[in-house]
């Protein structure tokens, strides 16, 4: 990337992060993953860590790609769609910006402001090393793992996100239309794959297709570059269509 690339697309960074936490979007995001998760874990009977008796973050780990699945897209779908909608998008095309220098700093300050997001959740961590029987007997490996997915999750929920914000300019349109991408991209391959019909050893090469067969992977504690690739594949693949999306609209 050349210097001036790099600096344009740091100046839509910071505007980026300074717009989500200007107001109180950035901080309700952070919050209500917090409370959301600490919920379900700590609170709810189904799904309590304290009453399952073992000192692990599975459940943890099985429920944050949902509440990511919501989340990004309620930040992500108003990049582009209020941009749209406002009329800032003709100001930023008379900027010396390309359009992969906008989309890049935009993706990164969305994907920035998730990651913040995780970081309170480390506490879980602690707590759980501090609650087992034996001191520190935790799945390190496993934990490590889980959180590598979760940051490949948080980068291909926000791809699509961005995507589905530039191809319209109604953010509720942007909202559901991304959350059921991530849906069938995470869970409908997984889904499809238990059709009986496909038994016949298709249904392990359909659930590869899907986001929930890498993360799982990933969050055994082995990195496989099979998962890392098929995750940067659809972070590519979603950034190259909002480049598209935009130089479609711009001419």
């Amino acid at each position: 990337m050349r210097p001036h690339d790099k600096k344009a697309m740091l100046s839509i960074y910071f505007k980026e992060i300074h717009s989500f936490f200007s107001s109180l979007i950035g901080y309700l995001a952070i919050l209500m993953f917090i409370i959301i998760a600490g919920f379900f874990l700590w609170i709810a009977p189904d799904s309590n860590i304290l009453e399952e008796g073992y000192a692990n973050l599975d459940k943890f780990f099985l429920l944050a790609p949902w509440i990511l699945m919501f989340l990004i897209p309620a930040l992500t779908m108003r990049s582009f769609a209020d941009e749209f909608k406002t009329g800032t998008i003709e100001i930023l095309s008379t900027l010396p910006l390309s359009e992969s220098n906008i989309v890049l700093g935009k993706f990164f300050a969305s994907f920035t402001l998730v990651f913040i997001s995780l970081i309170p959740t480390l506490l879980y961590v602690f707590t759980i090393s501090t609650l087992s029987t034996t001191k520190g007997n935790i799945d390190t490996g496993g934990i490590i793992g889980s959180y590598i997915g979760l940051s490949f999750l948080n980068a291909a929920f926000t791809a699509i996100g961005l995507f589905c914000s530039s191809i319209t300019n109604n953010q509720v349109i942007a909202f559901l239309f991304s959350i059921f991408l991530n849906f069938v991209l995470f869970s409908g391959f997984e889904t499809l794959s238990k059709i009986p019909f496909l038994s016949n050893g298709l249904d392990y090469l359909v659930s590869q297709m899907g986001m929930q067969f890498h993360y799982s992977s990933i969050s055994r504690g082995a990195l496989d570059s099979r998962d890392i690739v098929y995750f940067i594949s659809i972070v590519a693949l979603f950034i190259l269509a909002t480049r598209i999306s935009l130089e479609k609209r711009k001419w």
